[in-house]
């Protein structure tokens, strides 16, 4: 059965069929997760990032995860906070985890571990990022119903742990 769970750690150390990167646009590396997993991975992943031509906001892509204990990284871009108005943060803020979902769907992929998406330098406050995330992981299993997708939401530390599991209850 499907589910969703909240796991605080390192990402880059986590076994999964995917792990997703908080990227930027051009998604050949940053600050942050992004560079975390970039360094992580080697510099295979940055080489085939680079054939990739960047990514939109709210869109994703996949590469492998080379040296990476999870076999693929779906990057996403999520939104820069306050860019756009609230409603539409929130939706650009979705696109990023169900075209995630998506696309981990699309290549047959029945684990994902979500990064906390936009609530690095991009500013999204934790709590309002939280409610997205669970609430749009909720609406992509209830309308997938039959395919088997274990989902966890990565918090790097407590903080962010105790949020997404209070969102998750």
């Amino acid at each position: 059965m499907s589910e969703i769970k909240i796991v605080q750690g390192d990402i880059t150390k986590m076994a999964a069929d995917a792990i997703v990167n908080a990227a930027n646009k051009s998604l050949l590396g940053g600050g942050g997760v992004d560079g975390a997993i970039h360094a992580a991975a080697g510099p295979e992943l940055l080489a085939e990032c680079k054939t990739l031509h960047g990514c939109d906001t709210g869109e994703a892509k996949i590469t492998k995860g080379y040296n990476l204990p999870a076999k693929h990284v779906i990057h996403t871009v999520g939104p820069i906070y306050r860019f756009h108005a609230p409603e539409e943060d929130a939706q650009l803020l979705a696109d990023c985890y169900r075209n995630s979902l998506d696309l981990a769907k699309k290549n047959n992929l029945h684990s994902i571990i979500f990064s906390s998406i936009s609530t690095g330098v991009y500013g999204y406050p934790a709590d309002d990022a939280a409610e997205v995330a669970v609430n749009t992981c909720k609406k992509w299993l209830q309308k997938n119903p039959s395919y088997e997708m274990d989902i966890s939401l990565c918090a790097f530390d407590k903080q962010m742990e105790k949020i997404l599991v209070n969102y998750l209850r």
